[in-house]
């Protein structure tokens, strides 16, 4: 695929190809240029970086270090780092954590969404502007909110440019992630072993009801998502 018809190709079969084949005809048209990853280090983006890496193993990972994570995420992302030679980017944000609660307190209590703006969204945006490709570990069965994810979408940024977003995998369900972990002996996050299902900042995480959805255990249920994936708008 080259050009503009091998993207308006891609676009076509992008719901048909497989995560594997969809990853493979992407690097091929972008030559592998201008590709990211943003992780948060739970296991659908490791499968996707495991994916990825076997096109690009120095593939860009962007971690949103917002200052309030779990420990254990701290830990688990510091050994792959380590064991697997990533090209890890930590997206700061504009103030420090002591200078954010001196300012508003514990922000994440009284204002979630203004908490989420200032120490994820805002250091994401600012972190894809010199990136084309923005790969994510997203699922439709993760929530009610992204039931409607395509594998491949142009989404705008605050700022106004539009880059290609890619979910390889959007059908896939939690059970297809465990196994692709598994057969690719990729290590396991040891939050999952304690109950959770979506780890994020450790103050607005916690272990979901039974039977109850992925993304349930977040911001107390107050929302769903801290809105990296919504800020960004669709092209």
């Amino acid at each position: 695929m080259a050009g503009v018809a091998g993207m308006n190709e891609l676009l076509l079969d992008a719901e048909s190809l497989s995560a594997e084949k969809l990853c493979a005809e992407i690097v091929r048209e972008s030559r592998g240029k201008d590709v990211c990853l943003t992780s948060s280090f739970q296991m659908e983006d490791m499968v996707v970086l495991h994916i990825l890496r076997q096109h690009l193993p120095a593939v860009p990972v962007i971690f949103l270090e917002t200052g309030y994570h779990f420990s254990e995420l701290i830990e688990y992302r510091d050994r792959m780092v380590s064991e697997w030679g990533l090209n890890l980017i930590n997206a700061l944000p504009l103030t420090t954590l002591e200078e954010h609660e001196r300012e508003f307190g514990l922000l994440y209590i009284v204002e979630p969404a203004k908490c989420c703006q200032i120490r994820k969204v805002e250091p994401l945006m600012r972190s894809l502007q010199p990136f084309a490709w923005w790969f994510t570990g997203l699922r439709r069965e993760q929530s009610p909110t992204r039931a409607g994810l395509q594998k491949l979408e142009d989404h705008r940024l605050p700022g106004g440019k539009t880059l290609k977003k890619v979910s390889l995998l959007a059908g896939w369900d939690w059970s297809k992630v465990e196994d692709y972990a598994r057969r690719h002996a990729i290590p396991r996050l040891p939050l999952y072993d304690l109950g959770y299902t979506s780890i994020g900042c450790e103050p607005c995480t916690a272990v979901p009801a039974d039977g109850a959805d992925a993304r349930s255990g977040r911001w107390g249920g107050k929302k769903l998502e801290c809105g990296i994936h919504t800020f960004s708008e669709k092209a």
